[in-house]
C-alpha cells in the first residue's frame, strides 16, 4: 500500500494546511486538511483509518505527541483538499487542540482536521493509513485510544506519509 498528497512537495507540506494558510476556526485552529491518495492497498480491505500525528511535539506540549486528525470508517482511496470539514461519508475523532496546552477547544470544534502550528522549530509530521478488514464501531468525536483498540487484530496493511512544515 502507498499513499500519496499532493500537499506534501519534496517532503513540505505547503503553508496552507497549517498556521501559514488562510482558513481557520473560530479559536485559531488551521482548518484546512491534507489531500491524501491512497493506492494498492489489500483486496481484502473495507475501510480505511487514519492518524496524523507530530512527535517533535513532544518537548513543546508537556510531553505528548500532538494529535492533529483521526478518521476512521474511511471507504473510498481519496481525500479532497480540505475535505475534513464537509466530510459525511467517514468518521473523525478529536485532535489534541481538546487539550489545555490546545485551549481546551470543544469536542464539536476538535473533531475535525487541526491543521500544522508548530510553535518552536518546522516539525516533521506522520499520517498514519491503515487499511483494515472491518468497519470500526465509532461515532464523530471518538478518542485516539478508541481508535487504536478497535482496529486491534484488523489491520491488513498500514503505511505511513511524512512530511516537514515550517514554525
Amino acid at each position: 500500500m502507498i499513499v500519496t498528497s499532493t500537499g506534501i512537495i519534496n517532503g513540505l507540506i505547503e503553508d496552507k494546511y497549517g498556521k501559514h494558510g488562510q482558513q481557520f476556526n473560530d479559536n485559531g485552529m488551521p482548518t484546512y486538511s491534507l489531500p491524501l491518495k491512497i493506492e494498492n492497498a489489500p483486496e481484502e480491505t473495507r475501510s480505511y483509518a487514519l492518524v496524523l500525528e507530530d512527535k517533535d511535539a513532544f518537548p513543546v506540549s508537556g510531553g505528548f505527541s500532538w494529535i492533529h486528525w483521526t478518521a476512521a470508517n474511511i471507504t473510498k482511496t481519496e481525500i479532497l483538499e480540505n475535505e475534513s470539514q464537509s466530510a459525511t461519508d467517514f468518521v473523525q475523532g478529536v485532535n489534541s487542540w481538546i487539550s489545555p496546552q490546545g485551549g481546551q477547544q470543544s469536542v464539536e470544534l476538535s473533531s475535525f482536521y487541526g491543521g500544522m502550528a508548530p510553535p518552536d522549530a518546522p516539525h516533521l509530521y506522520d499520517i498514519h493509513v491503515y487499511a483494515l478488514d472491518t468497519m470500526l464501531d465509532l461515532d464523530n468525536g471518538f478518542l485516539y485510544n478508541d481508535l487504536y483498540k478497535q482496529m486491534e487484530g484488523h489491520i491488513l496493511d498500514q503505511y505511513t506519509l511524512k512530511g516537514t512544515y515550517p514554525n
